[in-house]
């Protein structure tokens, strides 16, 4: 849930952390957790965070354990009043969901390549169907990290989403020439070819 102005209009949490005075891993786990949840910056060590209770837990248990290390911290939850301002820092978190949202997109062909590479190679078997599944799993851990975060709907989700479909669907025909390939005899004993690709066609009649 939540948390909104009187004008409809979310708040925000301002996190402030300093920890000049704690462990180095510290700032790492600092840096990496913000990250995680999408912070977005407005000057070194102060970031602004949608005030939602699920991301309020996580900044709680964040700013204690600085604590205990020996670091500084502040929250505040702030409204922005002015609908411009707002507009632009929401814009400014989705500009950084769509940079993430590119880079799955930019990817993503990859292994779309590698599919048709080896398919036209008549290499459809079972440990290429793993190798790929590997791929597109972390392609899907990926996304759904990223989405986690666009706590605004940035306008590159689809093409990203679309784009691992894509990689899904591709590697599921994969998956049913492995298996034509590896499983494909008539009751007679000749081999079937009729699901191979046409370079594994020509490999399984010679």
């Amino acid at each position: 849930m939540s948390s909104e102005t009187a004008v409809g209009r979310e708040r925000f949490l301002l996190v402030s952390v300093s920890t000049a005075d704690a462990p180095a891993a510290t700032r790492v786990r600092v840096w990496r957790k913000l990250r995680s949840l999408g912070a977005l910056y407005l000057q070194q060590s102060v970031c602004l965070l949608p005030d939602r209770e699920a991301v309020r837990r996580q900044v709680a248990r964040l700013l204690a354990s600085v604590r205990a290390d020996g670091g500084t911290v502040r929250q505040l939850t702030v409204d922005i009043t002015d609908a411009t301002e707002y507009a632009q820092l929401i814009g400014e978190f989705n500009t950084e969901r769509d940079v993430e949202y590119g880079e799955v997109v930019e990817r993503a062909p990859d292994l779309l390549k590698e599919l048709e590479t080896e398919t036209a190679r008549g290499n459809a078997t079972y440990a290429e169907v793993e190798e790929s599944e590997a791929d597109l799993e972390r392609f899907e851990k990926w996304l759904a990290k990223i989405a986690v975060r666009d706590y605004f709907h940035a306008p590159g989700g689809p093409a990203a989403r679309e784009a691992v479909e894509r990689c899904r669907a591709a590697l599921a025909a994969f998956e049913d020439a492995a298996i034509a390939a590896q499983d494909g005899t008539h009751a007679g004993g000749h081999p079937d070819t009729s699901a191979l690709p046409a370079s594994a066609t020509l490999r399984a009649v010679e």
